[in-house]
């Protein structure tokens, strides 16, 4: 990754950083984003809930239709990254 690129980055998370109540966070993504790309975020955000809670990719992918792939990277950030531990008990 150029270090341009990771410069960019940076000043990402450093904007997201300092978004403090739910109205500019969603302004914020509305800008950013196209709508299915934060439809989509939450579908992930909703599969590692119910990956917790224990249930099946069958049970997931019946209740938020996402693909079995999306539900298997979910699983494996759960089990191995940093970021949903954080937020998802």
């Amino acid at each position: 990754m150029s270090d341009n690129v990771h410069e960019l980055k940076v000043k990402l998370y450093e904007i997201i950083t300092k978004l403090n109540d739910l109205d500019t966070v969603e302004d914020f993504l509305k800008d950013l984003c196209t709508n299915k790309e934060i439809e989509q975020m939450a579908q992930r955000i909703r599969a590692a809930e119910l990956i917790r809670e224990g249930k099946t990719y069958n049970q997931i992918q019946e209740e938020l239709d996402i693909s079995s792939a999306t539900i298997a990277r979910v699983s494996q950030a759960l089990k191995y990254g940093k970021g949903y531990k954080k937020f998802i008990k």
